[in-house]
């Protein structure tokens, strides 16, 4: 790595938004080395620093070279298993073990922060993973007060983001064993989804959407609290969010639509949805219902796309729910959809349509 992409990295970093924490055991999480002579308990600040995390909606994980089970019973006797999700304690490198938490919890390994005493393992993660940011042990008494750690707002959805990712986790396990088609296990989650106009109760977790949505993201254009209360009020926007909860619970508020209302045309300036709703066909239909609400208002709908090789997953929702290339501008792809095509919603997810 050169002067030049360490600065840049350096950067990126500054600017990141923390959304998992993993951290060591020994010597990091408590005092002391689990099998040479036990532990004498957690660090000074720890707990208070761990459940500061979860309010904040900073998911938590572990990544440690130790007996799997000797560990968890130490966790569990401590009574903090409950915060760490997917938790990997084996003999292997603690790079692969953060790339399985990021893949079992589908975020960017860019939002992941890995505290660890040992410069060693620090070093490890740092070459291997450069995306993760890599903390001494020894700065957690600072470690809360830090821009990354600290989110602009704590909404209903933060504090309660652990509990969400681990109803997503019972759900993906009864899906990997679930025997039938596809459609047949989103009908079995009964699921339910509200889409509906912003109300100012929505706008915290409105802008907290565009700031942590990459991959499921049209545009990737974030917008203040006050920008998203002038859309919410304005006549030539709408702003609409949508909710969805199943069997298992609530998922929060999933997805976020900001249309620009002009003469004869609608433009879809955002589309965007949690990474944790991606295989729920949720982005189908909530495409559906603006393609049937521009049809009934008799107006041609448009929408920008800006892609990268994050969000190619929006760019073929688009391509399969009947949006063509009209033109470019520069890296800005604008889309028109033939609304001559229409498509009932499937029965597995109706949306309820609110004000």
């Amino acid at each position: 790595m050169n002067m030049e992409q360490a600065s840049a990295l350096e950067e990126e970093q500054r600017q990141r938004m923390v959304k998992c924490v993993v951290w060591d055991l020994d010597n990091t999480l408590w005092d002391g080395t689990l099998l040479e002579g036990g532990i004498k308990g957690l660090r000074p600040g720890v707990l208070t620093l761990i459940k500061t995390l979860d309010q904040r909606g900073i998911l938590q994980s572990i990544a440690s070279k130790n007996e799997h089970r000797l560990a968890l019973e130490q966790l569990q006797s401590l009574g903090i298993a409950e915060y760490f999700l997917c938790p990997q304690i084996n003999w292997g490198a603690k790079s692969a073990s953060i790339g399985r938490i990021a893949k079992t919890l589908n975020i960017g390994l860019d939002t992941f922060a890995f505290i660890d005493d040992q410069a060693f393992e620090r070093e490890e993660v740092a070459f291997a993973l450069p995306q993760v940011l890599c903390v001494d042990a020894n700065e957690l008494d600072s470690l809360a007060a830090r821009a990354e750690f600290i989110p602009r707002f704590i909404t209903q959805d933060s504090a309660r983001r652990r509990q969400m990712y681990m109803a997503d986790i019972k759900r993906n396990a009864v899906e990997e064993h679930f025997e039938g088609a596809q459609d047949s296990f989103l009908a079995s989650l009964k699921m339910k989804l509200r889409i509906s106009h912003a109300c100012e109760a929505d706008l915290k977790r409105a802008e907290e959407l565009t700031l942590r949505t990459n991959q499921l993201n049209t545009t990737g254009y974030t917008y203040s609290y006050d920008e998203l209360n002038a859309f919410r009020q304005s006549e030539c926007h709408h702003l609409l969010v949508a909710s969805l909860e199943d069997k298992y619970g609530t998922y929060g508020k999933i997805g976020l639509v900001l249309i620009a209302l002009e003469q004869d045309v609608w433009v879809i300036k955002l589309l965007l949805m949690s990474c944790r709703v991606m295989t729920r066909g949720v982005g189908t239909v909530l495409i559906n219902h603006l393609r049937n609400q521009a049809r009934e208002q008799g107006v041609r709908l448009l929408a920008e796309m800006l892609p990268n090789d994050r969000n190619r997953m929006m760019y073929m929702t688009y391509k399969f729910n009947h949006f063509s290339e009209l033109e470019k501008q520069g890296r800005l792809v604008i889309f028109e959809n033939d609304l001559s095509i229409t498509h009932d919603f499937p029965a597995y997810l109706i949306p309820e349509i609110g004000e």
